[in-house]
């Protein structure tokens, strides 16, 4: 995140407080994003398979929410799962992710999204690596990369 987000979303000098919603109008979020960060993260597209730059990045960090900065996955949950995604085992914390049944696409999915500013960040399948069984399939796009120092 920027360091001049504010609580509401909006461009300032403040930071939001830790787990505060982020909210912002459409117009907000298309000045903010690129045409494609719009796209998944607002619209719930998807980006194709392997051409994500996080797809075999094995840089260690905390991977954030391209919309808000909220701090999502840690690299140590990251595997390669061969989707073409980033995949995780588990998200950071409770903070991070909220789940809801996706319908679309003539099936039913769960879909991931970020707790804090509602952005679409993939999907997460019950055929992930222990310790948890799950797979969060994320889009490249919806995520970035802070590194550890």
């Amino acid at each position: 995140m920027a360091d001049s987000d504010t609580a509401d979303g909006s461009r300032g000098s403040v930071k939001p407080a830790a787990g505060a919603k982020v909210a912002r109008s459409e117009a907000s979020w298309r000045a903010e994003l690129t045409p494609d960060q719009f796209e998944v993260c607002r619209n719930k597209a998807t980006e194709r398979p392997f051409s994500g730059k996080y797809n075999e990045c094995k840089d260690d960090g905390t991977y954030r929410c391209v919309c808000c900065g909220n701090a999502l996955f840690r690299s140590e949950a990251k595997y390669n799962s061969g989707s073409g995604w980033p995949s995780f085992f588990q998200p950071l914390g409770d903070q991070s992710v909220r789940t809801e049944v996706d319908s679309s696409a003539g099936m039913v999915r769960t879909e991931v999204l970020c707790k804090r500013c509602d952005a679409h960040l993939g999907h997460v399948f019950p055929d992930g690596p222990a310790p948890t069984g799950q797979r969060y399939c994320m889009n490249s796009i919806a995520l970035d990369l802070e590194p550890d120092e």
